[in-house]
């Protein structure tokens, strides 16, 4: 089942930690960071760059639209 990933560019500080954990899913472009893709393969890495993001600024949803990163 696909996985949807969102940043919001209004809190996204481009601190880095998102394509330091996975640079396939994430780049950063400017002031801000972004997915390379919108829907991506079940991925932990999807996960654990929510998790670590300073500014929580990074959403991962399952297949249904829950929202399953950050994980609390």
């Amino acid at each position: 089942m696909a996985w949807s990933v969102e940043i919001d560019p209004g809190l996204c500080i481009a601190s880095g930690s998102c394509p330091a954990i996975a640079p396939e899913l994430f780049v950063l472009e400017g002031a801000h960071a972004r997915a390379v893709h919108e829907e991506i393969a079940e991925d932990e890495r999807a996960l654990n760059a929510a998790d670590v993001c300073p500014a929580m600024a990074i959403t991962v949803r399952d297949g249904s639209g829950e929202v399953i990163g950050p994980r609390p």
